[in-house]
């Protein structure tokens, strides 16, 4: 592990600004030059981001075990807090996409509009209702015209906590002989400490309670200030620094630009192990992802989706955006860059990218 952290006035200093978005340029790297920079990693690691959204309602038990069956290293809750500070998993507090508590009418009193980092938000928020009534909703897919095939399971998946998804790790881990470490992320922590639900003291409490180790657990967050509770809690584990195109982390007058470049390279590795930038970020002319492993942190791009929509233009196939484009390529193209991990919403196709990249049985 990195030693503690020193200086922290970047990473620290209250305020907002905005960056340039990274450059995208797929078709930079030619196969020859991305061949040439095979070497690092030998095995880049698959991240089922939300457990595999592009198959399941992302966040369930369904979505978490697919990944697993189909080849993830590790599965990503993003964890948010209820009335009564339980952890629980959804991508964002307020959960109407995701869950069907539109059809609840007991608690339609409840919908509000909340100002989260800066940006007024309508609907239903997990910190307004206890565990147990959050149990009482299910789970549905959160791009239903996207990926209409998901919907099949609206209904069938209950909210799980973060220690549900522990436990299911380690029963998936048992099961297919292989240690899965799960990736949770908190979200929106500021907010949620300006209301009195602060995340890092719950999630320091799990970690501790399970005995989770570097193998079995890493944690990642936009904002540093909550990395850097985590790492004065001394945990000894890794910790994952997520980096944006635009702007920077709520609260902080850094911006993502400014931390992606040298200076912000090695103060970010003071406290955390990794960054996760977007894709666009590490692709030709971008000298990301070699400043980054000059200054010992490992890489992990985001996020990887198999529409066109999602894709760069060089890899579409047809004209419909929801159709899958050539999602191969692109993998292939990171994994010559050498990245060290993919956080990807199809694992099972990341998986076999990398069989055929790295030419071993999984492919």
């Amino acid at each position: 592990m990195p030693a503690m952290p020193r200086r922290r006035s970047i990473l620290l200093a209250a305020g907002a600004a905005t960056a340039t978005a990274a450059t995208t340029a797929v078709t930079a790297l030619p196969a020859a030059a991305a061949e040439r920079q095979r070497p690092h990693p030998a095995r880049p690691l698959v991240i089922g981001h939300r457990g595999s959204a592009g198959w399941r309602p992302e966040h369930t038990a369904a979505a978490y075990t697919f990944a697993v069956q189909a080849g993830a290293d590790w599965i990503e809750p993003d964890l948010v807090p209820t009335k009564d500070h339980v952890l629980v998993v959804r991508h964002e507090n307020e959960i109407s996409q995701t869950t069907d508590i539109a059809k609840h009418p007991e608690f339609a009193e409840r919908r509000t509009t909340k100002t989260v980092d800066g940006r007024a938000v309508t609907g239903w928020f997990t910190e307004d209702f206890t565990l147990a009534e959050l149990k009482t909703l299910r789970a549905v897919e959160r791009l239903p015209l996207i990926r209409n095939r998901n919907t099949v399971f609206d209904g069938t998946q209950h909210i799980m906590t973060f220690q549900e998804v522990v436990d299911l790790s380690r029963a998936l881990s048992k099961r297919y002989g292989r240690r899965v470490a799960v990736f949770p992320e908190t979200k929106h922590p500021t907010y949620f400490r300006s209301i009195g639900l602060p995340l890092e003291p719950e999630l320091v409490r799990v970690v501790r309670r399970n005995r989770l180790d570097a193998r079995e657990c890493v944690i990642q967050s936009f904002e540093p200030s909550s990395l850097l509770r985590i790492a004065d809690a001394r945990l000894r584990l890794p910790l994952w620094q997520a980096l944006g195109t635009t702007g920077g982390p709520y609260g902080h007058t850094a911006t993502y630009a400014q931390m992606m470049q040298p200076d912000g390279l090695r103060e970010i590795a003071e406290y955390a192990d990794w960054i996760g930038p977007d894709k666009s970020s590490v692709v030709a002319p971008s000298a990301l992802l070699a400043d980054a492993h000059t200054a010992g942190l490992k890489v992990g791009a985001y996020t990887f989706r198999a529409e066109n929509q999602f894709l760069p233009a060089a890899l579409r196939r047809g004209t419909n955006p929801n159709d899958f484009g050539d999602t191969f390529a692109e993998y292939a193209l990171h994994y010559g860059l050498g990245v060290d991990a993919v956080v990807t919403d199809f694992p099972d196709l990341a998986v076999i990218a990398r069989g055929q990249w790295v030419g071993d049985s999984e492919s």
